[in-house]
């Protein structure tokens, strides 16, 4: 069988696309209230960002789309392939939405052109981190599939990282007029500079060997029949990745909104917990696999569910009462845990769950279904769910929510001590 020749190299080129993506996301989180005065004008801020938070949330239901479009023609041609496809997607939505004028130059087109952006790296997206998490999960070395994905979500807090460091120096040295006013834009301009060397990490990987030894390569009609005969598998590895997607974008893209807008602490504040805990969700990850490649996913799984059940809303209630930075670094500390370690011991799940012949298709919606119809909805239904209820802790029942759907899915999928996968998955 072909052999990856090194594998750290092959890791770091798969994992370079998820930079971009995620890059971008936390921008656009960050940079919500600039943006919905950019784009979306409106008469109060909550309004405003309502707006800017539904584009980011529209966007990301062109995930599942773009999951079954795209994976299917991964689970055709190849991984190697499919992941410059897909970089080359989304580097067109982030030029977009770098470049595009605001509303006063061009009136309601600057809204829709936003839009346009926003679907196109959902659609991107949506295959992104499904095609990386089955790449690294095809060149992992026995006994250790937990640990080679988590590096799928690993890298994206590289990107969280470095974004929060530019949006700190940018409020460091720049008066926050400026900022709201263009400066916001930076950033955005420095992602596009970054897309050529991302293009050419690609263009090197190898494909994987799994895929090379496949001796039959399902056609996508062959494969949309199976991910259709395979629902229930799709249905519950979305319901087990929606605690990965809804903690991660509370932590990252609703963070710094939270701490600026509802807890009024200030910009590098918020800015430097956001750089924290991209930190600690980088840590947290490969610990979270490399655990689940010892003890078993199950127990992992519960684990964490179980306590994100307990303690999101007397945690939230504790910050919102005399909100610090140390209480909110505290919380954030704590959530990060709860998303690294369930998030690494999660993605080594979902693909052995899902049937190998359609690996990427089914894996990929699983997880655009889980981010589009939770994970990115966080930063709407949270600032929803403060507007309406006047309670600044009511986030914490998203996220409960989100939790009580993961202990289901592991309850369900690991019953009796063998996986959904192996009893009930329909082959194409």
């Amino acid at each position: 069988m072909p052999q990856i020749k090194s594998r750290i190299g092959a890791i770091l080129r798969a994992t370079s696309g998820n930079f971009l993506e995620q890059f971008d996301f936390f921008l656009f989180g960050f940079y919500a209230s600039a943006i919905a005065k950019a784009f979306f004008p409106a008469q109060n801020e909550t309004a405003a960002l309502l707006n800017a938070f539904g584009v980011f949330w529209l966007g990301a239901l062109m995930r599942p789309v773009g999951a079954i479009v795209l994976g299917a023609y991964i689970d055709r041609i190849g991984r190697r392939q499919g992941l410059i496809v897909t970089l080359a997607i989304m580097a067109i939505g982030t030029v977009v939405i770098a470049f595009c004028p605001g509303y006063e130059t061009i009136g309601i087109a600057a809204p829709i052109i936003v839009l346009l952006g926003r679907l196109l790296q959902g659609f991107s997206a949506g295959v992104e981190l499904g095609g990386v998490s089955v790449y690294l999960a095809e060149i992992a070395t026995p006994g250790n599939r937990g640990f080679y994905t988590s590096f799928q979500s690993s890298s994206q807090q590289v990107a969280i990282f470095v974004a929060a460091i530019l949006g700190y120096v940018l409020s460091e040295v720049m008066p926050a007029e400026t900022v709201a006013a263009w400066g916001w834009r930076i950033p955005f301009f420095i992602g596009c500079l970054i897309i050529p060397f991302i293009f050419v990490l690609r263009r090197t990987l190898e494909e994987t060997p799994a895929f090379l030894a496949m001796k039959k390569h399902p056609t996508a009609s062959e494969v949309f029949a199976s991910a259709v005969a395979n629902w229930r598998i799709v249905v519950l590895g979305m319901m087990m990745a929606v605690l990965t997607t809804t903690t991660f974008y509370f932590v990252t893209v609703y963070t710094p909104t939270f701490g600026k807008t509802v807890l009024k602490l200030s910009t590098p504040d918020a800015l430097l917990v956001t750089l924290l805990v991209a930190v600690t969700n980088f840590i947290w990850n490969p610990v979270g696999g490399a655990l689940s490649d010892r003890i078993g996913r199950k127990p992992v799984l519960l684990a964490i569910a179980c306590l994100a059940l307990l303690t999101a809303y007397p945690a939230l209630h504790w910050l919102i009462a005399a909100p610090t930075f140390g209480k909110m670094l505290a919380v954030e500390m704590m959530f990060s845990f709860y998303f690294g370690v369930y998030s690494g011991t999660m993605l080594g799940a979902l693909v052995e769950v899902v049937p190998a012949h359609v690996r990427t298709t089914c894996f990929s919606l699983a997880f655009a279904l889980a981010a589009g119809l939770f994970g990115t909805f966080t930063p709407f239904a949270s600032t929803w769910l403060i507007g309406r209820t006047g309670d600044k802790a009511s986030p914490a029942y998203w996220l409960m929510c989100a939790a009580a759907l993961g202990i289901i899915a592991a309850l369900a999928i690991y019953r009796g001590g063998e996986t959904i996968a192996t009893r009930d998955a329909v082959p194409a």
